[in-house]
């Protein structure tokens, strides 16, 4: 199991190696011990790009899901991969709905990959009322075995000089 992930925010510091040990467990939750994953950590306007791109949909969204096996399977046989796909999580989105919901950066985050996840791994909230409610059952599943959320964001505060 590999696990690439790129950062493409400097603000807040993420804790890689425990972002990718969630991801691990995560893969191991939902079977894909022998997959391949890359993560994204990005920002508001490159995640406005992406959905306007790939969903046409002009505005920033939380977390996007592009699942490789998906998109090679007429190729398979040709093309066979580990790599179940790419999620990208927007941290300004995220750090929105985890102020709002009244929770931490961390736990928002964890959601969010357990989300894009399971898009990879067939399931689309989008198809209807029945999938959402699975997909929504599946999500809590897995963020009880994950178990508590380990810290993944380094709160830095700026210390600002005292003029007399």
């Amino acid at each position: 199991m590999a696990v690439y992930l790129c950062v493409r925010v400097k603000q807040p510091v993420i804790r890689r190696a425990a972002l990718v040990r969630v991801a691990e467990l995560v893969l191991g939750a939902v079977g894909e011990r022998q997959s391949e994953l890359s993560i994204e950590l990005a920002g508001d306007h490159r995640m406005r790009r992406f959905n306007r791109q790939y969903r046409k949909k002009d505005r920033t969204t939380d977390v996007l899901a592009f699942p490789m096996r998906e998109a090679l399977a007429p190729h398979a046989a040709r093309f066979a991969t580990n790599m179940l796909g790419d999620v990208v999580i927007s941290i300004p989105q995220a750090r929105r709905q985890a102020i709002e919901v009244g929770r931490q950066l961390d736990d928002e985050l964890i959601a969010l990959l357990v989300h894009g996840v399971l898009h990879l791994c067939g399931y689309d909230h989008e198809r209807g009322e029945k999938e959402a409610v699975r997909m929504h059952r599946r999500e809590r599943q897995l963020l009880r075995a994950i178990g508590p959320a380990p810290r993944l964001v380094i709160h830095r505060t700026v210390k600002t000089e005292r003029r007399p």
